[in-house]
């Protein structure tokens, strides 16, 4: 489950504990981190909006309404010998790979994960801008492939190594190429210069047998039996609310290839509906994905925003067994645990 950083806090003030424990304390099964340039966006924490950085990519961070939002695209207005010029941080390997440290630390029974993304697409245009990245592959494929497999080949490497030196259980890999209404490209097009090097990163996690796990917010539909094709058994985060992302219409095609993960709607149920409808329509959710066998992981269709209110959220964990009441439980003794390490 994912939360904007102000709703981590305010479950975390109500619950008296840290907001790192919260996964823990409301039951999440999953320990991962980012290894790759996600932890720019996500892994990078400023106190108050308009606050910048600049990352290891040369890439322009601010914080936006909560969020790391891209302020400047190092390529963005770039020659084509300049784009070719640039280069991948790859002398920060090691330190990416030590943000796994923490995630293995404490293990326990946890599902454990690497998040290699962003892969292919996304990495460009975070590096070019959206404008230019779009532009090169309608008018400059070649330069567009190019670039493609260099963004592939970072994320490769990364993933090699994490791979061989963490005991794994799931690889997570990632490429928005989706909005709201549609895909950002013909699915034709992404088939022919993003799909052959987005293979390329699924082959690491599926040669040592891992669960594959992918990542593309929006209207992914046309794509979904590519990504099965070429080794993706764990799709994330399946918007409902998009079109050709109708859960049952997915569970009916895919569920008997894909295990997923994601479709509580967070931009009209979760924010605005009441704690029982809210109830009832992620027991329906579940009811729906789990049918004939197939495989779902509860989770959001995005971040759950901080204007979703807190019963609603209860709501959503009572659907699944676990009440609010046993949240409280769970918190009082995570406090416990930390007030008698504390003493010792």
């Amino acid at each position: 489950m994912w939360f904007h950083p102000e709703t981590a806090r305010k479950l975390a003030r109500m619950l008296e504990i840290p907001a790192s424990a919260l996964g823990e304390v409301m039951g999440n099964d999953v320990q991962q981190t980012w290894v790759n340039n996600n932890y720019a966006m996500e892994g990078i924490e400023h106190e108050h909006d308009g606050e910048t950085h600049v990352d290891w990519w040369g890439i322009t961070w601010e914080k936006r309404h909560g969020f790391n939002q891209i302020l400047k695209y190092p390529l963005a207005g770039a020659t084509r010998e300049q784009v070719l010029a640039y280069q991948f941080p790859i002398e920060r390997k090691e330190a990416l790979l030590a943000l796994m440290e923490p995630v293995l630390k404490d293990r326990r029974d946890f599902f454990v994960g690497c998040d290699v993304s962003p892969c292919v697409f996304e990495m460009y245009w975070r590096l070019r801008g959206m404008v230019d990245g779009m532009m090169d592959m309608g008018g400059d494929p070649e330069l567009a492939f190019e670039m493609f497999r260099r963004c592939a080949d970072f994320a490769i490497e990364l993933g090699t190594a994490a791979c061989d030196r963490f005991a794994l259980d799931w690889y997570w890999t990632g490429d928005d190429v989706a909005g709201q209404k549609s895909m950002m490209m013909s699915p034709k097009l992404w088939r022919a210069q993003i799909k052959p090097h987005l293979k390329r990163v699924i082959d690491v996690g599926v040669a040592r047998d891992l669960a594959i796990a992918f990542h593309c917010c929006g209207a992914a539909r046309p794509v979904i039996a590519d990504l099965i094709e070429i080794g993706v058994n764990i799709l994330n985060p399946m918007q409902s609310n998009c079109p050709g992302m109708d859960p049952t219409e997915l569970q009916r095609e895919f569920g008997k290839h894909l295990t997923f993960m994601g479709g509580v709607d967070t931009q009209e149920m979760l924010p605005h509906a009441t704690a029982a409808e809210v109830r009832r329509a992620t027991e329906k959710l579940i009811a729906i994905m789990t049918a004939d066998g197939g495989g779902y992981i509860l989770a959001a269709s995005h971040t759950i925003s901080p204007e979703t209110p807190d019963d609603n959220i209860f709501a959503m964990y009572e659907a699944v067994g676990l009440g609010k009441a046993e949240i409280f439980d769970r918190a009082a003794e995570m406090r416990n645990r930390m007030a008698a390490v504390h003493t010792t």
